[in-house]
């Protein structure tokens, strides 16, 4: 095992901050003030605490030990950084792990004290851990950002200007869904509704911005009244004709921190709106005693989700030109491996290089994943510098991209052969190919969620007694949040808190993404986005299906046919149909007869 000194320098340093305030236990989140997965570089502490770099995790730190809950995406990844900086690794969700609540329960004494940072931790996440101690009388301390005393040379708060989308990208007006809000505040009988989450507020106000990389979104508040919309955010943020325009539509301007003091001034015998899980603790600690709280998802949630039929048009569009993109950048692969130097970073590189040559792209949707060989099994890897492996003319790479276009946002993975593959790596890729068509293919009647689904993806993998450990499907925003609720498509229902009901509704983006993954070996994903909607309507209801987005082929080099059933075949070639009659036009000629023997029949 490596010593990794400067985690466990870090650690000392929080544990003696820890004696001084007398706190028996710490946790740090990954969430930002605003509930966020990915977050802004100020928000890193979980990183800078832990030397883990995914995108989900709780560290909890007492006198003597440490640890660090992940989920199934990150696993070998965590198993990797944790390496001897002292912190022990728990697999969320697997059996025999210990929730966070219940490893302070066994490890702390009655009446012991737990502090965290109030605004970076959600007031249903406290709750829970809160709910859960009760019995051995454990105290919150959450107004300490112990971690904020430590970290030397902090990057500043984000406050990069916001930008107006118009409303031939959003397909209606920023004072339409206030209007559609405030009846909905009117149906749940609230008097105020806070806003913490980013993305809602974008989706709202029409504005984007650039505080969260990746995320076009915008760090602020917002609070609404039948009568005031007011929007919490640096000065520096809004101005000009940004300003202008949403002072037009009645929104109301005040500092970023002055959420706290305007929810203490709520009267008592009011009604607040809020989702729990996406409003910090410190914001709903401050109402007043009298103040009724209202707990559900966002009411913006489910309007942001459905999109209207502008934004599907403009989600075609932009999977076209990101469609374009990526399969230059197969053909490319598949030209010069062996040729030239070819690296995971590389790659990345060349990516963004063909992403930029498309009118109206503002950035990737996230890091990409390119993973080459026994990089592949590791769910969420990101190369850096000491792990970029060199791509050779032989295996495969799994590359996991998006963008971010005025348009829309696009997810998309290939599983990309470079050279001879075993029959192993071709029968898993089948059983990921087979899974994928099956659930883009399915029809079925309105009112389901996405958990009746999961299985379509899942039941070729099943059949041969494999499984992946993540979500078969999420939703996408619409130059937004690649990663949107509150749908998905799922299997796990073994944690109540987690369990996602949300019906598939017309205009909703979701991606299509089975897997497979071999640790020290290869693996495997295939991912369209798909959208939802109505086709028919019987005597015996509205019938639904998905139509696939994504415009990329899928590499028939790792296919075995006879492994598919007659139907899957025919999916296969009507997709690359598809793929081939909308993007060869805009390829060059070598590219387009490459792209045509790529999409042949099989």
């Amino acid at each position: 095992m490596k010593e990794n000194k400067v985690i466990q320098e870090r650690l000392a340093k929080l544990r003696a901050l820890m004696e001084r305030e007398g706190l028996d236990a710490y946790i740090v989140l990954t969430e930002d003030f605003h509930g966020s997965e990915y977050v802004g570089a100020y928000f890193e502490c979980r990183k800078f605490m832990s030397g883990f770099t995914g995108s989900a995790g709780s560290l909890v730190v007492l006198k003597e030990i440490a640890g660090l809950w992940t989920d199934g995406r990150y696993f070998l990844q965590a198993e990797e950084q944790l390496d001897g900086t002292t912190i022990t690794m728990f697999k969320s969700g697997e059996e025999g792990t210990p929730k966070v609540s219940e490893f302070l329960n066994k490890n702390l004494q009655e009446g012991a004290k737990i502090g965290f940072d109030g605004r970076a931790v959600n007031y249903k996440t406290a709750q829970n851990i809160k709910k859960r101690t009760a019995d051995k009388k454990m105290t919150f301390v959450y107004n300490k950002d112990l971690v904020g005393e430590i970290w030397e040379n902090r990057p500043a708060l984000s406050a990069e200007p916001a930008m107006l989308l118009e409303e031939c990208y959003t397909g209606k007006s920023r004072a339409d869904k206030i209007t559609m809000i405030r009846g909905l505040m009117e149906e749940k009988k609230a008097d105020y509704f806070v806003l913490s989450s980013l993305d809602d507020i974008a989706w709202l106000l029409n504005i984007r911005g650039n505080d969260v990389m990746c995320n076009p979104v915008v760090l602020s508040y917002l609070a609404m009244t039948q009568d005031e919309v007011v929007l919490f955010v640096n000065e520096s943020v809004i101005k000009g004709a940004v300003q202008e325009a949403l002072a037009a539509d009645g929104i109301t301007f005040q500092p970023y921190n002055n959420i706290y003091p305007y929810v203490t001034q709520i009267p008592e015998g009011k009604t607040l709106y809020v989702d729990e899980g996406k409003t910090n603790y410190a914001i709903l600690m401050n109402r007043k005693p009298g103040v009724t709280l209202l707990n559900g998802a966002n009411l913006t949630a489910l309007p942001k989700c459905m999109k209207n039929k502008t934004e599907i048009e403009n989600e075609r569009k932009a999977h076209i030109k990101d469609g374009v993109a990526v399969t230059k950048l197969i053909y490319w692969l598949k030209k010069n491996i062996g040729k030239i130097e070819i690296t995971e970073l590389s790659v990345e590189d060349k990516l963004e290089e063909l992403h930029q040559q498309q009118k109206h792209y503002m950035g990737p949707s996230f890091t990409p994943i390119i993973g080459y060989a026994q990089h592949g099994a590791i769910i969420h890897y990101s190369a850096t510098k000491e792990s970029n492996a060199v791509l050779k003319p032989q295996g495969m790479v799994l590359m996991d991209m998006g963008g971010q276009y005025l348009e829309g946002t696009t997810d998309i993975t290939r599983t990309v052969v470079l050279g001879p593959v075993t029959k192993e790596e071709k029968e898993a890729f089948t059983l990921v190919l087979r899974g994928n068509l099956n659930l883009g293919a399915a029809k079925f009647k309105a009112g389901i969620c996405g958990l009746s689904l999961d299985y379509l993806a899942r039941f070729p993998m099943w059949e041969k007694g494999l499984d992946y450990n993540h979500g078969t499907g999420h939703g996408v925003g619409c130059f937004l949040n690649v990663h949107e609720g509150p749908v998905s498509i799922h299997s796990r229902v073994d944690n109540p808190d987690k369990i996602v009901s949300t019906k598939l509704e017309e205009g909703m983006v979701i991606s299509n993404e089975p897997g497979l993954y071999f640790a020290g070996k290869f693996g495997i994903r295939i991912e369209n986005l798909i959208t939802c909607r109505k086709v028919e309507k019987t005597e015996y209801g509205q019938f639904m299906d998905f139509e696939t987005l994504t415009l990329v082929p899928i590499d028939l080099d790792a296919v075995l046919p006879e492994a598919m059933s007659e139907k899957e075949r025919g999916l296969l070639n009507q997709y690359h149909k598809r793929v081939y009659e909308t993007i060869s036009p805009y390829l060059e000629q070598e590219e387009a007869e490459w792209l045509k023997e790529a999409t042949r029949e099989i």
